[in-house]
């Protein structure tokens, strides 16, 4: 197998060669086809996360086929093309995962950032955390789904059933969820960094309301808003741009500190809340909703070689949709 591998923090990836990996009961090994690059690989490349051992292969929107199968693997089968996301494994055992809260599992494992991912030729999966994909859509379009995606769903979620709905950030993420919204109905407002007029565009010709900068005041009060950009000084901004018993959401693994801010603008009920993870029923759920609304994703695919010019980009706010590497 081939992979690109991070040796140490804030180090370029290197293109290594390995010997094909061994599943081992319960788990499968997946001929990757297809792998997103998503900001949170940035926060592992970074060091910006903790607990990482190193060499480890980053990624964790991963599409590929089922190439091999351990011992007691029985609902898959081989050569099904199936999706494997950031959360790789969960206990099973702890409160959280008993009480159907296992995104907020005690001894968790993430594909890419405590398990090796996707920017690799092979990878090994834990077959519970596949979800089976079908055979509709290219494998590069269905990539980004499996966390731009799929966080956009438990953050819309958690969002509330408001009718206008603000997001920061609009990359990966934004431009997936902003088509969820508009599906059921909502009004959406894309605030974008400095004014990037070609993500704005982006986002009018998705349906949005309005897109503007992360500092401009929206031409209406949100009922929520969701913050997708790492970056602390945005929950004030989306704080003072929620109407009375709004709530913002921080959607990222990862966001800079947030800077203190007058009490008036969190009073009248406002809400702050933070999304982890995921949890199965949210894959199985967003990927039927995904269907139903023939989501469209814009993509740049890179091949696997090229994924420190993927980061790069994805870094500088230099793409326009998601990065999408190719093996």
């Amino acid at each position: 197998m081939y992979a690109m591998v991070l040796s140490a923090r804030g180090a370029p990836l290197t293109f290594q060669e390995r010997p094909d990996p061994i599943p081992g009961p319960g788990e499968v090994r997946v001929r990757v086809s297809a792998c997103g690059v998503c900001r949170t690989d940035l926060h592992v490349v970074d060091g910006e996360l903790s607990g990482i051992r190193y060499p480890i292969i980053p990624g964790h929107e991963v599409v590929g086929r089922i190439e091999a199968l351990g011992a007691s693997v029985n609902e898959l089968e081989l050569g099904m093309r199936v999706g494997v996301p950031w959360l790789g494994f969960t206990c099973g055992e702890c409160a959280y995962c008993g009480a159907d809260k296992e995104n907020l599992c005690d001894r968790p494992k993430f594909t890419g950032y405590t398990r090796d991912g996707g920017f690799a030729s092979h990878l090994i999966a834990d077959a519970r955390y596949c979800f089976p994909l079908g055979e509709r859509g290219e494998d590069a379009a269905l990539s980004p789904l499996l966390c731009a995606g799929l966080i956009g769903w438990r953050s819309l979620a958690m969002a509330g059933d408001g009718k206008t709905l603000g997001i920061y950030g609009f990359g990966a993420a934004g431009h997936i969820v902003a088509q969820v919204a508009r599906g059921q109905g909502r009004k959406v407002y894309a605030f974008t960094r400095g004014g990037d007029q070609e993500a704005q565009e982006l986002a009018l010709s998705l349906g949005a309301d309005w897109a503007g900068g992360s500092g401009d005041t929206p031409p209406t009060e949100l009922d929520a808003a969701i913050i997708y950009a790492p970056v602390g000084p945005l929950v004030p901004l989306a704080l003072r741009a929620v109407r009375k018993g709004g709530r913002v959401v921080c959607a990222g693994i990862h966001m800079s500190d947030i800077p203190s801010f007058p009490y008036h603008i969190l009073w009248g009920e406002r809400q702050i809340i933070s999304v982890a993870n995921l949890t199965r029923k949210d894959g199985i759920d967003f990927l039927a909703a995904a269907a139903r609304i023939d989501i469209q994703t814009h993509t740049t695919v890179f091949p696997l070689s090229q994924a420190n010019e993927a980061l790069a980009r994805l870094r500088d706010g230099k793409l326009v949709g998601a990065a999408v590497l190719c093996p």
